[in-house]
């Protein structure tokens, strides 16, 4: 046939064509043989699994977090709105419905417009189909050639996919896993990000912001580029119109509608209960690792896991905000307290060591410079956000500046349970997760002062000692603690003054409590401490008395319950269940609860009115004077040593609250006792919530 060709060059025209359309073909053959790389199978394709984001819910059905490598939850075709799908078609694939993976009319007019006319702007040319395809397989090579290969390679797919599925399976697997930047996947979780919503109550203008996102998630993210992608939105509600998904009208008003973002980001650091959150996830990774040892494969990143917590979200909010009012009044107070000698200004033993201790002086002594050298980088000043409660600012500082400007912060341990069965109500670890992330509740142990005095009356009752028993308030010097004198505070001359038991413990009177001690026997305190549910080993000395031994607050709330539970200790928790993401149940946890009483009834009711002497006339006593509140409340005040930690226990029928306050440095205090005692610096914070919980109706 060619012979009968007389012109040469339309004969190596003819040749060139049938090499050309040879080769790709046999390219296009060998891509679908897996030779550029092994294409999925469709038994592949039909077992298809997301990586689900696992969830994180409040006792009262509020999601306050997840946890994911990569940020989705999907969702079914029923739970999206008509105009989301409509504003997706119309932008990114007008004849999705028409063609079967594949839009060959779009193709010829792309490769027309880049090949022949070499217009740059002329788009890609891939349906939903293939976008999906790529979602699913992502490019792993650059280059010319290669995203050839990838493009063919998708189209294979798409159409492997499209034989597979209903055009809505299609639009649901898209839609459920495309990017939508911020390290979201998805349109439930972009819905839930953008504008705290699900994605079935989106509006329009709100789904075809969403969609608007897909041609580029960062430069048309509504976060970022605001004004961008209200162009983009604007586009995709014009395509709208022009796919007859809309009338001129409503797409003129459409387009006139501000940009309104609910923006909630999901970031372990940021929203409810952070501290909390992190616990859970720390015990979660522990679930899934024992998990694993049974044959069970569970990962709490992307096996699309709902934690159903404990945490009441109302009152943990309210318990944030009492916390966020208190220790920023009581941190002005401080600060000015100490003025020009405060020891982050004037210790430089203190300095030294702080900066001594710290990563990057120790990053920088391991990889051997010198002590000048290390100083010498360590005050190189630059651009930081320092946190202040007035104000985060940027500042020009150096490291050592940050070292010190945190120094001086106090900071907090709260949580409230329930003392029937342990279960956490709220948590707070501390005054900011994203600049503090040591958990104050489950991490530190401090020493608990005068918090610890009931435990010693509880055993002085169980032994016998009537609570009318008289005690002398006279100061002793213990020869077996080398002279050591325990005082009372204030200026009162008590040398001759007895005390009841119960007035001692109210007005938190130390020289009693150590007599108290005494006359018990510290081994039967020990003994009754462990009863209680007291896992720290404590110190057999007479100081025990004024509680110089260290103790978590979780710890010490499970001993505390014991008062409300009938003399039965608890133990925390914070996880109720777990389900997979049909919200089938895997595993569901029970309170954990003393088997026996760590003492009797009658122990118990009268420890409870003696700690209801505490608020109504001792220690306690603000909670009624300054704050008004009536509720039928137990308590204790504690105070250690040179004024370093504040303690507040407070009892009541259904909740017990424990809450610390103090320096994550142990060698600075309050510079005086007024300011760091239990009642003034930790004590706020609960009668500030209850509070607000009274206001809101809550409790």
């Amino acid at each position: 046939m060619l012979k009968n060709i007389k012109n040469p060059y339309l004969r190596i025209g003819i040749i060139s064509l049938v090499v050309i359309g040879g080769s790709a073909l046999l390219l296009v053959l060998s891509i679908y043989l897996g030779a550029w790389g092994k294409l999925p199978s469709k038994q592949e394709l039909s077992n298809f699994k997301y990586q689900r984001a696992s969830e994180v819910y409040s006792a009262d059905s509020v999601l306050i977090g997840k946890y994911f490598l990569f940020d989705r939850q999907p969702i079914q075709y029923e739970e999206v709105p008509e105009n989301l799908i409509e504003a997706l078609v119309a932008i990114e694939d007008e004849r999705f419905y028409d063609h079967s993976g594949i839009d060959y009319k779009s193709l010829f007019r792309v490769a027309f417009k880049t090949i022949l006319m070499q217009d740059q702007s002329a788009g890609g040319g891939s349906t939903i189909s293939q976008q999906l395809a790529k979602n699913l397989y992502p490019r792993e090579k650059s280059g010319k050639f290669n995203l050839a290969i990838s493009k063919f390679k998708e189209m294979i797919i798409a159409s492997r996919l499209e034989a597979m599925y209903s055009k809505e399976d299609i639009l649901m697997l898209y839609l459920n896993t495309v990017s939508f930047g911020d390290n979201t996947f998805g349109i439930e979780s972009a819905s839930l990000k953008f504008f705290n919503k699900s994605a079935r109550e989106l509006e329009l203008q709100e789904s075809a912001t969403l969609v608007g996102m897909l041609k580029a998630t960062y430069g048309y993210n509504p976060r970022v580029f605001p004004k961008n992608n209200l162009n983009r939105r604007n586009l995709v509600i014009q395509s709208m119109y022009s796919n007859d998904f809309l009338s001129q009208k409503e797409a003129d008003s459409l387009k006139l509608l501000p940009l309104q973002l609910n923006y909630r980001d999901y970031d372990y650091s940021e929203g409810i209960a952070p501290y909390f959150r992190e616990e859970v996830r720390k015990q979660m990774l522990n679930w899934a690792k024992e998990q694993r040892e049974k044959g069970l494969d569970y990962n709490i990143y992307t096996s699309g896991l709902k934690i159903y917590t404990t945490l009441d979200s109302k009152m943990q909010m309210l318990a944030e905000e009492a916390m966020g009012q208190h220790m920023k009044a009581l941190q002005n107070s401080f600060e000015k307290s100490y003025g020009k000698r405060a020891p982050w200004i004037k210790d430089q033993n203190l300095i030294n060591k702080v900066i001594q201790n710290s990563g990057p002086y120790k990053k920088w002594k391991k990889a051997g410079l010198n002590e000048k050298q290390i100083m010498d980088s360590m005050n190189l000043k630059k651009e930081m956000l320092l946190r202040d409660w007035n104000q985060d600012e940027m500042r020009s500082a150096s490291t050592i500046d940050s070292l010190l400007h945190y120094l001086k912060f106090l900071n907090t341990g709260s949580l409230s349970l329930d003392p029937k069965t342990g279960a956490v109500k709220t948590w707070l670890g501390g005054i900011n997760f994203k600049h503090f992330k040591y958990d104050h509740i489950s991490q530190s142990k401090r020493q608990v002062g005068s918090a610890f005095k009931p435990i010693v009356y509880t055993a002085a009752l169980e032994k016998g000692i009537s609570p009318c028993t008289y005690f002398s308030a006279q100061e002793v010097a213990y020869e077996n603690m080398e002279g050591w004198s325990p005082s009372n505070s204030g200026n009162k001359d008590e040398a001759y003054l007895n005390y009841s038991m119960e007035e001692a413990l109210s007005k938190s009177v130390n020289t009693v409590a150590v007599k108290v001690l005494e006359k018990t026997g510290i081994p039967n305190v020990i003994d009754q401490a462990q009863k209680m549910g007291i896992e720290t080993t404590l110190p057999a000395l007479p100081s025990l008395a004024l509680g110089t031994a260290e103790i978590k607050i979780n710890e010490l709330a499970g001993a505390y319950a014991s008062y409300l539970n009938h003399g039965k200790s608890v133990t925390p928790f914070l996880i109720h269940r777990i389900t997979n993401e049909k919200d089938s149940i895997i595993e569901t946890f029970k309170p954990v609860v003393a088997e026996k009483r760590a003492f009797s009834e009658e122990t118990g009711q009268i420890m409870l009115e003696m700690m209801k002497a505490t608020v109504n006339s001792g220690t306690a006593a603000r909670i009624r004077s300054t704050y008004g509140i009536k509720n039928d409340i137990a308590g204790k005040t504690g105070t250690t040593q040179n004024n370093k930690d504040a303690w507040f226990v407070a009892l009541t029928p259904k909740l017990l609250n424990i809450t610390w306050v103090g320096l994550d440095n142990h060698e600075i205090g309050f510079s005086s006792t007024s300011l760091g005692q239990g009642a003034n610096a930790a004590l706020p914070i609960f009668a500030l919530w209850l509070q607000k919980a009274k206001c809101r109706q809550i409790l």
